[in-house]
This record gives C-alpha cells, sequence and structure tokens, in this order.
C-alpha cells in the first residue's frame, strides 16, 4: 500500500496551496482519510479529516475555517486545500489513512504517506 503525497512548496502568508494524496494497493473507499502535519521540533498533529462518502470532516481547531479537506470522485484520493496561510502552518503535510468505520478521531491511522513540506514565508 502506498499513499503518494504532493502539493508542497513555499508560499507567502496569506497565500494558498492545494495537497493531494492517491492511494494505492487498495482501496480506502470505505474508511476515512486525511492530513497530519508535524513542524519542526514537534510532534506529529491531526490536521483534518474525512468520512469514506465525505458526509463528514474533521478539523484541528487552529485550521477550521482556513482549510478545507475533500475526497476524490473514486473515494481513494484525498484533497486538503489550505486558504490563509500562516508561517506557523509551515510543516511536513502526511496525508493518511485509516482502517476504521468509527470516526477518524476516535482511531489511529493505519498507513502513512511520505509527506510533502509546506513553507509559509512571512
Amino acid at each position: 500500500v502506498q499513499l503518494q503525497a504532493s502539493g508542497g512548496g513555499l508560499v507567502q502568508a496569506g497565500g494558498s496551496l492545494r495537497l493531494s494524496c492517491a492511494a494505492s494497493g487498495r482501496t480506502f473507499s470505505s474508511y476515512p482519510m486525511g492530513w497530519f502535519r508535524q513542524a519542526p521540533g514537534k510532534e506529529r498533529e491531526f490536521v483534518a479529516a474525512i468520512t469514506w462518502n465525505g458526509d463528514s470532516t474533521y478539523y484541528t481547531d487552529s485550521v477550521k475555517g482556513r482549510f478545507t479537506v475533500s475526497r476524490g470522485d473514486a473515494k481513494n484520493s484525498v484533497y486538503l486545500q489550505m486558504n490563509s496561510l500562516k508561517p506557523e502552518d509551515t510543516a511536513v503535510y502526511y496525508c493518511a489513512a485509516y482502517l476504521t468505520y468509527r470516526a477518524p478521531t476516535s482511531d489511529s491511522p493505519a498507513y502513512w504517506g511520505q509527506g510533502t513540506l509546506v513553507t509559509v514565508s512571512s
């Protein structure tokens, strides 16, 4: 199983980026997918997640109203639209896939992508 994340880069504060993640090797169409991030010197933290059908989304408080998580039509991909970026959003962003039928905030991901670096300059 592979989760291939892309879309990171360098952006000025207030700018936008869209991260993409495509899964291969198995289908996650019945399970949640999401995003985590790890800033330099900090622990990895939850950012956002979405249920298998997109009916429910979850966000950490610091990104609510700025980030939007979505699924692809085939449900085996996940996206993170990041607007109004701040320097404190600088981190390596990891996509994640779950093997749970519960809310994604109740369990840890089963699979991780390789990470994509987002750098927000002030």
